[in-house]
């Protein structure tokens, strides 16, 4: 059963830093992009940022970039999200999403197969 866990949430003021991890389980994800997306209450999930498979290409929001940091380290089938200068519109719940197979990474939710719980991220003000 795969699974993805994600880790790190919490509540942090105007300007702080958070670092999301997410593991995986089940099965490996060396060779599938992965991506986090993230939905404040009454909103749509959004794209966040995703990573390639090798960890060589990243891509981001606008809304995060410059600001937000994806990796992975695939020894740990694991994937990270370093948020820094967090606003307060950052706020909501945060998800791991990775792809079955492998190919070039979506910003559309509906280009990712297993999504994690999520975790809550509080910035206030």
């Amino acid at each position: 059963q795969v699974q993805l866990v994600e880790s790190g949430g919490g509540l942090v003021r105007a300007g702080g830093s958070l670092r999301l991890s997410c593991a995986a389980s089940g099965r490996t994800f060396s060779n599938e992009a992965m991506a986090w997306f993230r939905q404040a209450p009454g909103k749509e999930r959004e794209f966040v940022a995703a990573i390639i498979w090798s960890g060589t290409i990243t891509y981001y929001s606008d809304s995060v970039k410059g600001r937000f940091t994806i990796s992975r380290d695939n020894a740990k089938n694991t994937v990270y999200l370093q948020m820094n200068s967090l606003k307060p519109e950052d706020t909501g719940v945060y998800y791991c999403a990775a792809q079955r197979s492998r190919s070039w990474p979506s910003r559309q939710s509906s280009g990712y197969d297993y999504w994690g719980q999520g975790t809550q991220v509080t910035v206030s003000s």
